[in-house]
């Protein structure tokens, strides 16, 4: 038949997660998709299937180029899959980035280091 490779271990390989223990977590907590069924992580990954990543708040597409069933280079990835993910997920994910720093109002929340030491200060007098 030829190589067959597990899907968490095809993740781990082409560095969609960093160590393989991390890849099957996310395949058992249903965040993996091979033709947007849920799938578990022994199911084996053939050439042409979509695998579609769900890592909040983006879902992110690759498709399967070749089968790999040891880590390889940065350099190497781009030979085993291909990146499809649509151009609206990313736009989610680069709005998060430039909407994440916003003005907190003062006195509202934890207080600053500044806002400790002068509380420090005011009540070491007494």
């Amino acid at each position: 038949m030829g190589e067959q490779v597990r899907v968490d271990k095809w993740l781990w390989a082409v560095r969609v997660f960093k160590t393989r223990s991390i890849a099957t977590e996310a395949v058992k907590k249903g965040r993996v998709f091979i033709d947007d069924i849920a799938v578990k992580p022994s199911r084996v990954v053939k050439v042409g299937d979509v695998v579609k990543v769900r890592k909040s708040p983006v879902t992110y597409s690759y498709k399967v180029l070749q089968l790999a069933g040891k880590r390889m280079g940065a350099r190497l990835v781009s030979d085993f899959m291909l990146d499809v993910t649509p151009k609206e997920e990313l736009e989610i994910l680069e709005v998060q980035k430039n909407s994440g720093w916003f003005q907190r109002e003062r006195g509202t929340g934890r207080p600053t280091k500044k806002d400790r030491r002068d509380l420090d200060d005011f009540f070491e007098i007494e």
